[in-house]
């Protein structure tokens, strides 16, 4: 009897946070949530409050509560999932207020949750992972794969068995840089599936090297029953494989793989048009790059970084950036290069190229790694030079002295001097005071349905920028006319 090998989504959140630099609108995702929703799929990834919550309000104008319950909503058969816990982030919300979203997010009925340390530090994240237990909601916990002469087989097999120790639900060996090769694979995998034990292990991987694909060929051999995969245009590039890649090669060799290609096919053609109206990137297969090893940038920040240095003119500027990322990362003792790290490595980066000398600015992130703020393990392996050159600055004294205060939530309320929701209270945390009013007066979501005909779709598009009243297209003995309500 074939053995199955189950299949979970990251369409709509690793997928367009590799590719998409987290811009899609909700009114997209609505439709292709629900259509994936029929593929059968064992999970679907779904939300990452940390990234969007922010991301949705400025840049794209939404209320990422709407995507949430609209979401949730209408996911009939598969489980959705959160990713990350209370303690991930970018900046320093009270932990409080973070325990809120996750209540929010159970609440709405999601039950599973991927969580991780950034440095594999499982002893620290245990206090985390109990914790969402008692909440309500079970844990995939990360194991996440790197290249650095720390980063030995040694090093995994045992922060294997710190992370088995914790009783999750399942473990996920997590390949954010798209690093692996089929040979470290066939080296390393079945060493972390024996210290596993009895704890199912998912794969997650990315295609940054062009040998996503084949390394989940491997990686199923070896034992792998659960693998994440994203439905193009969101796969490939320095996103995950595309489902439709992987699910053709292993029936190939044999494996049973329950997935129904007709929804997969009808989003990817959805999601597809839409990129090429809106000049989002369609995932390419990539060519082998050994510079890849070199800096690190994982596949969910590239494409942000590349957004945020071409809304300042200085997009040509990323190769330098990392080469100089290289640097950074050997100097702060080669942490992984993943959410927060990464950001940290690649922001001081490019502070040092942007002003061209290196360490004269640091940002108050660097200044908070060099001092332990963000893991114990950055004290033990970092540069003494370039530790001492970072802390030597009044700006450095003032961090060091500072108490971070963790107030309960009704300190924070008390604190409010209007009465707010609890949604309300988590975009004033996440973002700052001017996003509440701001997301109160945002029209509701309009959705894109799926299933248009290419034509009825560029003149949906059209009519939605144009400041005209009505739009319309000849072809032939075919006419389309829109009209705004």
């Amino acid at each position: 009897m074939a053995e199955t090998v189950r299949l979970i989504d990251t369409t709509l959140r690793d997928g367009q946070q590799s590719l998409w630099a987290m811009n899609m609108r909700t009114g997209w995702m609505l439709p292709a949530l629900e259509r994936l929703d029929e593929a059968g799929y064992e999970a679907m990834e779904f939300f990452v409050p940390v990234v969007q919550i922010k991301k949705m309000i400025r840049d794209l104008e939404e209320d990422p509560f709407e995507w949430l319950r609209r979401g949730t909503a209408r996911a009939k058969s598969t489980p959705l999932r959160l990713h990350a816990g209370y303690r991930s982030g970018l900046g320093k919300v009270p932990e409080s207020v973070s325990k809120l979203m996750v209540q929010k997010v159970i609440d709405c009925g999601i039950t599973t949750a991927r969580i991780s340390d950034p440095w594999n530090d499982f002893e620290t994240l245990r206090e985390e992972h109990d914790e969402m237990r008692r909440m309500g909601i079970e844990s995939v916990v990360n194991l996440i794969y790197s290249v650095s002469p720390r980063h030995t087989t040694e090093y995994f097999i045992q922060r294997t068995k710190d992370a088995a120790a914790l009783k999750p639900y399942r473990l996920c060996f997590k390949d954010v840089g798209g690093l692996l090769t089929p040979r470290r694979i066939r080296e390393l995998l079945p060493k972390v599936l024996e210290a596993a034990g009895d704890v199912p292990v998912e794969f997650h991987n990315h295609c940054n090297n062009g040998l996503g694909v084949y390394n989940v060929q491997e990686a199923v051999d070896l034992g792998i029953r659960h693998v994440h995969s994203a439905v193009p245009p969101l796969s490939d590039g320095s996103s995950q494989p595309s489902v439709l890649d992987i699910a053709r090669n292993l029936q190939a060799l044999g494996y049973d793989v329950p997935l129904d290609e007709a929804p997969v096919r009808v989003v990817a053609q959805y999601l597809t048009q839409i990129a090429q109206r809106e000049g989002l990137a369609i995932g390419q297969p990539r060519a082998y790059d050994e510079t890849l090893y070199a800096h690190q940038i994982p596949g969910g920040m590239i494409s942000n970084l590349e957004y945020q240095l071409a809304k300042v003119g200085m997009g040509g500027r990323m190769d330098l950036i990392r080469e100089e990322a290289a640097k950074v990362r050997a100097e702060l003792g080669y942490p992984i290069m993943v959410t927060p790290l990464s950001q940290f490595v690649g922001t001081q980066a490019a502070v040092n190229v942007i002003t061209g000398e290196r360490y004269k600015q640091v940002t108050d992130e660097t200044i908070q790694f060099a001092l332990g703020l963000w893991g114990r393990e950055a004290l033990e392996h970092m540069d003494e030079n370039a530790r001492d050159r970072i802390l030597d600055r009044p700006r450095a004294r003032e961090i060091a002295a500072m108490e971070v205060p963790q107030p309960s939530l009704e300190e924070v309320r008390k604190s409010v001097s209007a009465d707010l929701t609890d949604e309300e209270l988590i975009i004033r945390a996440y973002v700052d005071d001017a996003a509440v009013p701001f997301v109160r007066g945002l029209p509701p979501v309009k959705e894109e349905p799926v299933g248009r005909s290419p034509l009825v779709a560029l003149v949906a598009g059209l009519a939605a920028q144009s400041a005209q009243h009505e739009v319309s297209v000849e072809t032939g003995d075919m006419s389309i006319r829109l009209s705004k309500a």
